[in-house]
């Protein structure tokens, strides 16, 4: 996420990081073939007419082989040994560092930690992507430009994914090609959808929106991978974009209740810090909500998008706000913030105006 973003980091680390979107080094065969005994009892070439030595492609977690049965291609995704064993460890290292750069003490911290090593455990675990990725596909099948490979559960298991074979090109290396202006607009459109779909129809969402997760063949939107996803209950989610509705937006009162019912005003506040962080929560909704509000949104605008850098900028400078650092805001949101993060730099990266709407709300202020 953070190769995505040309704000928050030196151009060096986000060409560094954008490697683990699809091109992070690969696993040898001999161990892609060890995988594949013991979780299918068979070697690739046992299981497969043909299967590459050499990974096509490669993230964080795993890698994706090319393999042919029958005059079919499939896409083999194999995780790396030791991928599940390893996360606790390595969240145990990232930690230290979190704790720095936010601020924070190990208790206020421990929440979000959680909901990150969960839906990291998720993501090791390819039976429940398989069960996720058909569920989605299914529920999803109606949006238009938007399709979904077909998955194969007897030829999966627990470490190994096999789908169907999609050609077409990444959405990133789409993004930079000369596909016309009404072609990237058919795509950013389909992005908007598929989402809003998700998070305010389904409350069941791909949480993990990088450019290697999609790719872009006959001008339609292809859907990767369902590894990392997020359920929001009602009561979350009311709560969470009730801050969006006009009513308790334009209401003091109203909207310091939506701050508190989701943990971001507390009740150890003063009065005067109710004050500063509800005219900074203010903005940050007002601003990060805007292609909400216009019915249509131009994600071409780098203007746009510098404003969010500079709010954030400047939030992280404020002395006073400093001092009210603490544990904040409900660990439900960490993926959901983390979506729109991913999502309005992946429409602004295609620099298309996409209709939009805000989500309808179930209860008046």
């Amino acid at each position: 996420m953070l190769s995505m973003d040309r704000n928050l980091i030196p151009d060096q680390y986000a060409d560094q990081f954008s490697q683990a979107q699809y091109n992070a080094p690969p696993l040898t065969y001999p161990l892609v073939v060890n995988t594949f005994t013991k979780e299918l009892g068979k070697r690739p070439n046992e299981v497969f007419d043909s299967f590459t030595t050499k990974a096509v492609s490669g993230a964080s977690i795993g890698q994706v082989h090319q393999a042919e049965l029958a005059g079919k291609k499939y896409a083999v995704k194999i995780q790396y040994p030791g991928v599940a064993n390893s996360m606790k460890s390595d969240l145990a290292i990232v930690k230290p560092i979190a704790l720095r750069l936010f601020q924070l003490d190990s208790q206020s911290l421990d929440p979000y930690i959680k909901e990150v090593q969960e839906r990291l455990l998720e993501e090791t675990n390819y039976h429940l992507e398989l069960e996720r990725s058909q569920d989605l596909a299914e529920k999803s099948k109606q949006l238009s430009n938007t399709r979904f490979p077909q998955f194969f559960p007897e030829m999966s298991s627990l470490r190994i994914l096999t789908m169907e074979w999609v050609e077409g090109a990444h959405l990133d290396t789409y993004a930079e090609s000369n596909a016309s202006s009404e072609e990237k607009l058919k795509i950013a459109q389909a992005l908007w959808d598929f989402y809003h779909h998700q998070i305010h129809e389904l409350r069941l969402f791909h949480a993990d929106p990088h450019p290697g997760n999609f790719k872009v063949h006959d001008n339609q939107l292809w859907v990767l991978d369902f590894g990392c996803t997020k359920a929001l209950s009602d009561t979350f989610y009311k709560d969470y974009f009730s801050l969006m509705n006009p009513d308790v937006l334009g209401d003091e009162q109203l909207f310091q209740d939506a701050l508190f019912k989701i943990g971001l005003i507390l009740e150890s506040d003063k009065s005067h810090e109710v004050k500063k962080l509800t005219a900074i929560f203010r903005e940050s909704v007002e601003l990060l909500s805007r292609p909400f509000y216009e019915g249509s949104f131009d994600f071409g605008d780098r203007a746009y998008f510098d404003e969010l850098a500079a709010f954030g900028e400047r939030t992280r400078l404020d002395k006073e706000l400093n001092k009210l650092s603490t544990s904040r805001g409900n660990p439900n949101a960490l993926y959901l913030n983390r979506t729109y993060f991913g999502l309005y730099h992946l429409l602004g990266s295609l620099g298309s105006t996409v209709k939009t709407s805000l989500p309808e709300f179930t209860e008046s202020a």
